[in-house]
């Protein structure tokens, strides 16, 4: 039996392929993974726990099966779906996590994360992320209706767009200062996070490693974790290198 980790799925009803994908690995997880983290940006936007928007109920419900058939599912705040709430979690069986959760892997000290707090260098960013996370500023919004929070995602999102597409590569990566910084204050030799979109083993020169898990935009990336340390997969890999 293995742990796994994806992130950066954001499913949404453009992206039909992406979805089936999903929920084919859910249903190849029931029978075969303890335990899966998702670290964030499950969805392309969640709105609070009364979006039904297309296909949340569907991945809810997926995601219910996993948890009732015994797998244990965590599941990180990303940039995205940061207003996943007590619904939600109760709907699916989820355990919420934080934005730092430390976690023994196999006997590996070991530190997840959405992997956004990391990149310190956008500033502006940062200081987006202080304002919309802050408690009153997330019970404001909603308390809104349903609708009034969809047009001012569309147009928060249209800015966000144009706001990246200025900004320098190396800004919306991690910061290896900070990797090094919150790794030792944790305490931990591994490192998990998403967000970047750059997937990749990063291992330092004192023992430390960094696992970036890719997106699931181009690639359908996952990180399949045991005894035996660290395979990445895709999913037409791991089904098959996983059956019976």
């Amino acid at each position: 039996m293995t742990t796994l980790f994806v992130s950066d799925l954001h499913l949404s009803a453009s992206r039909p392929a992406q979805l089936e994908r999903f929920l084919a690995f859910l249903a190849c997880a029931r029978a075969r993974a303890q335990a899966l983290y998702i670290l964030g940006d499950l969805f392309e936007v969640w709105l609070g726990d009364d979006d039904d928007t297309p296909p949340n109920a569907t991945v809810v419900a997926a995601l219910a099966a996993l948890t009732k058939a015994g797998v244990a599912l965590h599941v990180g705040h990303g940039n995205r779906d940061f207003l996943f709430g007590p619904r939600f979690a109760a709907a699916t069986g989820a355990r919420l996590l934080d934005d730092y959760a430390r976690i023994d892997l196999y006997g590996v000290p070991t530190l997840l994360t959405h992997g956004d707090l990391l990149c310190t260098r956008d500033v502006k960013y940062q200081r987006f992320r202080r304002v919309v996370r802050h408690p009153l500023t997330r019970r404001g919004f909603l308390a809104t209706p349903l609708a009034w929070r969809q047009r001012i995602a569309q147009r928060t999102r249209a800015g966000t767009v144009a706001s990246t597409a200025r900004k320098a590569a190396a800004v919306m990566d991690v910061e290896e200062s900070s990797v090094a910084q919150v790794m030792a204050q944790q305490d931990v030799r591994l490192l998990i996070h998403g967000h970047t979109h750059r997937p990749a083993i990063h291992d330092y020169p004192d023992g430390r490693r960094r696992i970036v898990l890719g997106d699931w935009y181009e690639q359908d990336h996952l990180l399949a974790y045991d005894h035996d340390g660290p395979r990445v997969l895709r999913v037409a890999d791991y089904l098959a290198s996983e059956a019976p």
